[in-house]
């Protein structure tokens, strides 16, 4: 698999490389964002992407707005910025997760791994293909089509997407949810950020505002109609 390193600090960026070669990645690297659109550009079959929010000709933010046009490949910030502004706006430019530096490198490893892992969920005994509103969710590929046209889901709103599918017309509580997507990579997975990956996921399936499809449950939390 290619992976691509954004990052502008040259100790970080060969460290990171170095690492990833170990693992018998692939591995692309840019120092900024107009060196990372021209590596995304002439490479099509990147299949994971880390980024750093700050870069000297811009940010982060810029690179996954670009890869998200066309790309659902799984996305980590790496991020000096610990406040959950910075968080946040990761998240909604729809990256996968994020770590904060100093990060110990098992940790990085550990991370991008499970991410791999909630792609390959198949769902269990599910339908193949299963329509969700006006959505059709083929899950040997993994890909969404709204009218023929794909929705593009980051790896965790498809495995929020896989949760639902696995327990449509039951209530499930946010604890629940968290419970499902949890990984041992750490519980950077919490409630604040699971409030970003349900409004995210609700907008890219056309849900309305009352939830059609995905319900508020007062009090409990959440059901697929």
């Amino acid at each position: 698999m290619k992976v691509l390193i954004v990052e502008d600090d040259e100790i970080i960026r060969e460290g990171l490389k170095f690492a990833l070669l170990q693992e018998n990645y692939e591995v692309l690297s840019a120092a900024g964002v107009s060196e990372a659109l021209e590596q995304i550009q002439n490479c099509r079959d990147i299949g994971f992407y880390l980024l750093d929010i700050m870069l000297p000709d811009g940010d982060g933010y810029q690179v996954c707005r670009e890869i998200r046009r066309n790309s659902s490949a799984p996305i980590l910030f790496l991020t000096a910025c610990e406040d959950e502004v910075h968080t946040v706006m990761a998240l909604e430019q729809g990256a996968d997760d994020y770590i904060c530096k100093p990060f110990r490198i098992r940790e990085l490893l550990a991370r991008m791994k499970a991410i791999l892992r909630r792609i390959s969920a198949q769902g269990g005994g599910l339908e193949q293909i299963v329509q969700v509103g006006k959505n059709q969710v083929n899950l040997q590929t993994g890909r969404v089509y709204s009218d023929k046209e794909e929705i593009i889901l980051t790896a965790m709103e498809y495995k929020l997407l896989l949760i639902f599918l696995n327990h449509r017309g039951q209530t499930l509580s946010r604890s629940q949810i968290l419970e499902g997507i949890w990984d041992e990579a750490g519980d950077f997975v919490n409630d604040n950020t699971l409030s970003v990956y349900m409004k995210r996921l609700r907008k890219k399936l056309g849900d309305t505002a009352d939830g059609q499809i995905i319900r508020t449950v007062r009090g409990i939390g959440y059901r697929m109609e």
